[in-house]
């Protein structure tokens, strides 16, 4: 209870000086400043930022953040898109721009169920490939892209999604196919292709206890057999009710135990409705477009920027009070107009959540989140 009363007095006192910081309008310090005795700060930039359509993406990011995710540039759709031909001018000017501004750069992902084409998984005549063949193709894919990147991508998502949420291997084409041990052979044919890069396991609501579990016992496998795997990424697509704070922590503290690098990798806050109560990041699922589910058409209310700011210095505090665990805390997009929320799960939403709004400008969850290493 004491510790509950203490909780809602540090909240109160973050969003007071929240307050005090905005109506100062002084130049906001840089993310990757206040938190260089933590962990990394990192974000998403798409193609258009990337490319130069969005003009004050680059100098904004090399100024806030130290570590860069390509958004979709690196997954198998987008670089691989047919058989034998690889598209890589976006990801090549995202680790041109990271070598730039001495980046940790972050590839983002060798293996998923979702962005892969169909054809990965069949032959010239559209029958399904056998366990060989399709193992020879992941093997080339990772030796391509991770190996046109050696030494300069610092880390991969090799594995993203495996696991439902009810804690059971993800039926996948991969599982269906290769079999039990595909995880092994993805981190293995990473390592090979850079020996050096730090290789993860990247998954979305591994807070909660049954996905949780599972998770902690694949990567203790994982590890038993010998896998080399560096750490474990919690996406963070999050609520303003969900996770539980308290599995949050439990989560970061568990996975911190096996050794393993944590990391959250994909971080927003949806401040709208949630259609039929979901949570996570499955990017299959789509909603119509309804007036209540998008309540804030034109500006974020100031009740809710102060609920939102609350929501992220409780998080943030839990990540500074881990910080000999957490690596990086990489949020999904630069600004609310970029995020991926404003389209999924309902498309032509309005969506506020993360730090800066789409003028570039620090909301108060900003403030909220650097008064955290004062506490």
């Amino acid at each position: 209870m004491k510790r509950n009363i203490f909780s809602r007095i540090a909240t109160g006192i973050i969003l007071a000086v929240t307050v005090l910081y905005t109506a100062c309008q002084k130049p906001e310090p840089a993310l990757k400043e206040v938190f260089s005795d933590h962990f990394m700060i990192g974000t998403a930039m798409n193609a258009s930022q990337m490319m130069g359509d969005d003009a004050p993406a680059k100098d904004f990011v090399a100024k806030h953040f130290n570590s860069l995710t390509a958004e979709n540039a690196m997954k198998w759709e987008r670089i691989h898109p047919l058989p034998g031909k690889y598209e890589f001018r976006i990801a090549d000017s995202t680790v041109a721009f990271t070598d730039r501004n001495g980046m940790f750069t972050v590839g983002h992902t060798l293996v998923w169920h979702q962005q892969t084409p169909k054809w990965v998984f069949e032959d010239s005549l559209g029958n399904a490939l056998t366990r060989d063949a399709l193992l020879a193709r992941l093997k080339d894919h990772i030796f391509t892209v991770a190996g046109r990147y050696k030494g300069r991508v610092k880390g991969w998502d090799v594995v993203n999604e495996a696991l439902d949420d009810d804690g059971s291997m993800r039926k996948t084409k991969w599982l269906e196919i290769i079999g039990d041990d595909y995880m092994h052979k993805a981190f293995e044919y990473a390592k090979e292709a850079d020996p050096e890069a730090e290789l993860y396991y990247n998954d979305y609501n591994i807070e909660t206890p049954a996905k949780r579990d599972s998770a902690v016992k694949l990567l203790r496998q994982l590890l038993a057999d010998g896998v080399k795997i560096d750490g474990v990424g919690i996406q963070g697509h999050y609520h303003m009710d969900f996770p539980d704070l308290k599995d949050l922590d439990e989560s970061i503290r568990q996975f911190g135990e096996l050794g393993l690098k944590v990391m959250i990798t994909e971080l927003d806050i949806n401040v709208l409705p949630r259609p039929e109560n979901i949570s996570g990041a499955d990017i299959s699922q789509n909603f119509e477009l309804q007036k209540q589910l998008n309540p804030y058409p034109e500006s974020l209310p100031d009740s809710a920027q102060r609920q939102l700011a609350g929501r992220y210095a409780d998080m943030f505090s839990i990540f500074v009070r881990h910080s000999d665990k957490v690596s990086r805390v990489t949020f999904w997009g630069v600004h609310d107009g970029q995020s991926w929320l404003n389209n999924w799960p309902v498309r032509g939403r309005t969506n506020y959540p993360l730090l800066f709004d789409r003028d570039y400008q620090a909301k108060p969850a900003f403030y909220s989140v650097i008064e955290t290493v004062k506490q």
